[in-house]
C-alpha cells in the first residue's frame, strides 16, 4: 500500500502561530555591520504579558521597536491581527501605533510643556477627541493610577514615580491592543518600581491588553505570563508560548 502523502503545512503557519495578536518570525536588523537582531521570532497572544529579557546590547529593544512598527526590518516578517505589518505604509504604521499600540519607556517621556492631564489626553487629542471628553479620560486614568494630585502639575514638578504612573496612564488611556513597556522601571527605586509594575499590570489585565515588557531585572520579569530571552540577536522562549 502507497504510503500516504501529507499535505506540507504553510509556511505562514509555521512562522506565525494561529492565536497570535502580534507575531514576528526571523526577524533580522542590521545597523551597518552590527547585527542587531538575526533571525529573531516571538508571538504575543491577546491580553498577554510577556518579558523580553537578555543583556545590555542583545538586540531585545531592537526587537521591541521593529514589532512597534517604529523601525522596519531587514528581513522576516510581522503580523497583527493577521496584517502584514512589515508592509504597511509609513502612514499607516502611524496610525496603528497611535490607535492599537500603548507605549511606555523608562523615564516616561513625557512632553516637559503639557501638564500630567494634557499629557495623558494627548494621544486622545492626537486622535481627534475633543478636548473636554480626552481631558475627562485622561482624568479617570490619573485617578486609577493613583496619582489624581499632581493632575495640574508639569513633568518636571512630580516624582520619577508619579511621573512613571502617569505615563503608564498615557500608554493606556487609549485603549490599546498592546502596550510596550522598555524598561519601565530602569529609572525607580525598588519600591517604586513595584508599585508601577503592579498598577501596569493590572490595570492591562483589566482591560485585556497584551503587553510586550522589555527589562533585565528578574523582579520585573516575574510579573509575566512568559519570558522570552535574547541573545546575540536571537531569541529563546522559555516556555508556555504559543
Amino acid at each position: 500500500m502507497p504510503t500516504p502523502v501529507t499535505a506540507p503545512v504553510p509556511t505562514e503557519a509555521l512562522r506565525h502561530p494561529a492565536g497570535a495578536l502580534l507575531s514576528g518570525a526571523a526577524l533580522r536588523k542590521s545597523f551597518g555591520p552590527t547585527a542587531a537582531l538575526d533571525g529573531a521570532s516571538l508571538a504575543v497572544a491577546p491580553g498577554e504579558i510577556v518579558a523580553v529579557m537578555g543583556p545590555s546590547g542583545s538586540g531585545k529593544s531592537t526587537l521591541m521597536h521593529c514589532l512597534a512598527g517604529i523601525l522596519r526590518p531587514d528581513g522576516g516578517s510581522i503580523r497583527y491581527r493577521d496584517q502584514d505589518v512589515t508592509g504597511m505604509s509609513d502612514t499607516r504604521l502611524s496610525a496603528l501605533r497611535r490607535t492599537e499600540f500603548g507605549f511606555l519607556f523608562q523615564f516616561g517621556q513625557l512632553v516637559p510643556e503639557l501638564s500630567c492631564l494634557e499629557n495623558v489626553a494627548l494621544p486622545l487629542r492626537l486622535d481627534g477627541l475633543r478636548r473636554a471628553k480626552a481631558e475627562q479620560r485622561a482624568a479617570e486614568w490619573l485617578e486609577r493610577l493613583e496619582v489624581a494630585e499632581v493632575a495640574a502639575k508639569r513633568p518636571g514638578e512630580v516624582s520619577g514615580g508619579q511621573g512613571q504612573r502617569v505615563g503608564v496612564a498615557r500608554a493606556l488611556v487609549t485603549g490599546p491592543r498592546v502596550v510596550f513597556a522598555d524598561e519601565p522601571t530602569g529609572a525607580l527605586d525598588s519600591l517604586n518600581g513595584e508599585r508601577v509594575m503592579q498598577l501596569l499590570t493590572a490595570a492591562a489585565r483589566d482591560t485585556g491588553a497584551a503587553v510586550l515588557l522589555v527589562t533585565h531585572e528578574a523582579r520585573v520579569a516575574a510579573y509575566a505570563d512568559r519570558e522570552v530571552v535574547v541573545r546575540d540577536g536571537r531569541t529563546r522562549d522559555l516556555g508556555g508560548g504559543l
